[in-house]
């Protein structure tokens, strides 16, 4: 498996598509995760069009086991941001 592209290689490509610097690229960047982060924590959702729907789910209270000790403890409910991947992203990913 390829390595993650880093911030940097990012915000190299945004400006390269783009066709502006890096630092407009950077703050473009920047704009769209601070968007995307207020809304989801705010309980909401954001669709990216041809990427997927970012979104805040809560779970549950539950019993989880160690696996130092195999002992049992219970969870509280707490909630987890999930991504459902967009049809036309994986149509592409798998050929």
């Amino acid at each position: 498996m390829a390595k993650p592209m880093t911030k940097t290689q990012l915000v190299a490509a945004l400006a390269e598509e783009m066709d502006a610097d890096k630092k407009t690229a950077t703050a473009a960047l920047d704009a769209v995760v601070s968007i995307i982060t207020r809304e989801v924590s705010g309980g909401g959702a954001v669709t990216l069009p041809g990427v997927g729907k970012i979104y805040c789910r809560e779970r549950p209270e539950r019993m989880v086991r160690n696996p130092a000790t195999g002992e049992q403890i219970k969870k509280d409910a707490d909630k987890v941001v999930k991504m459902t991947i967009a049809k036309a992203l994986k149509d592409s990913v798998n050929g």
